[in-house]
Formats: C-alpha cells, structure tokens, sequence
C-alpha cells in the first residue's frame, strides 16, 4: 500500500493547486436509476461512496467548489440514484465523477435500499469505466462492518490494479492529533489486507470545515484521470 496521504495543515503544493483547478471545472452531466442508463464512451469514472452521513456529497462540493452540486443533505440517504458530472474542458472533458447512493441509513425504506444497494454492487463489480474509487469514511467510527462488505466486492479489481482506491476519513476536524494518527493507522491496517503489488490504495484524513486534506484528494483523483 501507498503510504499515507497527508500535506501538512494549510499547505498546498503546486500539484494539488493544479488538481484543485481542474476538479473545480465539475459540472452536472446526467442521473441514472440504472446501469443501462449510463453513457456509452470511454472517459474514466471515479467513484464516490460511502455509508450515508459520512460527507460523501459535501467533499464533492469542495472538490468543485460549489455548494450544491451534489446534493448535500441534513436527512441521510437522500441520493438515489447515481450522478455523473464532468470534470475538465467543456469541449473535452478528462473524465467523470460518480456520485453513487450512500448506504446503511436504517430510516430508508427497504425495498429501495434494496434496489440501490444492487444498482450499486453491479456498478462497482462491472462497470468497465470505474477507473478509481474514493471510498468516504466517518473517521470516528473507522470501518464499520458495511465498509469491509463494500471492500470485499471490489477487493479482486483493486488486487489487480484494474480500480484504484483512496480511503479518506471524513470529519477529521473532530479528532485530536493523537486520534487523526490513530485513525489512519487502523485504517492502513484494514486496507493492508487487500494490498497486491499491483494495488494503488492511499489513505488521507480529510476535514471539509478547515479543507485539510483536499488538496491530497484532487491530486490523487486527478492523477487517475490522466493515468
């Protein structure tokens, strides 16, 4: 596994102010309920996903720098569907961000949990797009027992360096010095077990109130893309 993502607190190297550039020009492409109704091309896909709650849409926000253009809300599991926006020049966009459902919200009615947890499973297990996936976790609570469900379905791309992964852990604003180190460090100790020497997995701490962090992202993101 990469070694741990982490600029220090208010720092942002040239790359990562590049990055930033490019993940700002994010614009609404389309919303799909199912895989055949997403576009046909061959522009890589980065995917972001998460347990509900845990800042999936409003790190989306911060990467395009716009306050709502995923829909960031105060009742979990409020995005059903998987939104697809460009990122790049207007005439020739370098790839696309995912915005797939959050899961594990018990308030959602089941028979739809249902329906987006398989519209989701097949994106992430077939998709042939996915080029990278950012995996949102609530850095005070690590990995729950949904998190290793979703890293086991994508474990063999990942193995096989066919989908990148960056894990960041959300909502570090919340934690100690001590607590952020911790954090990662039982991340990486997750992670580990899926590492191959073919595997491109990094982890970051990731704070959308004070930005720490956000440069780590879109560098690696945008490295993806043009990967």
């Amino acid at each position: 596994m990469k070694p741990v993502l982490q600029s220090p607190k208010h720092t942002v190297s040239a790359a990562a102010k590049a990055a930033l550039a490019w993940s700002h020009s994010a614009r609404f492409l389309t919303t799909a309920s199912q895989l055949d109704q997403l576009p046909a091309g061959e522009l890589p896909e980065i995917a972001f996903v998460g347990r509900s709650n845990a800042g999936k849409s409003t790190a989306i926000n911060a990467l395009a720098q716009q306050k709502r253009l995923a829909f960031a809300s105060r009742t979990p599991g409020r995005t059903q569907h998987i939104n697809l926006f460009e990122v790049g020049p207007k005439d020739a966009p370098d790839a696309l961000f995912a915005d797939l459902p959050g899961y594990g919200y018990a308030a959602v009615e089941r028979a739809a949990k249902l329906r987006w947890q398989a519209v989701m499973a097949d994106y992430l297990a077939l998709r042939r797009n996915l080029h990278g996936l950012v995996l949102m976790v609530d850095s005070r609570l690590g990995f729950t027992d949904l998190d290793r469900r979703l890293l086991d379905l994508v474990a063999p791309r990942v193995a096989n360096g066919e989908v990148r992964l960056l894990a960041v852990l959300t909502k570090a604003d919340k934690l100690n010095k001590r607590e952020g180190q911790a954090a990662l460090v039982d991340a990486q100790a997750v992670l580990g077990e899926m590492s191959t020497e073919a595997a491109d997995i990094g982890v970051t701490l990731f704070s959308a109130l004070s930005r720490n962090g956000l440069g780590d992202i879109a560098e690696v993101v945008h490295g993806w893309a043009k990967a």
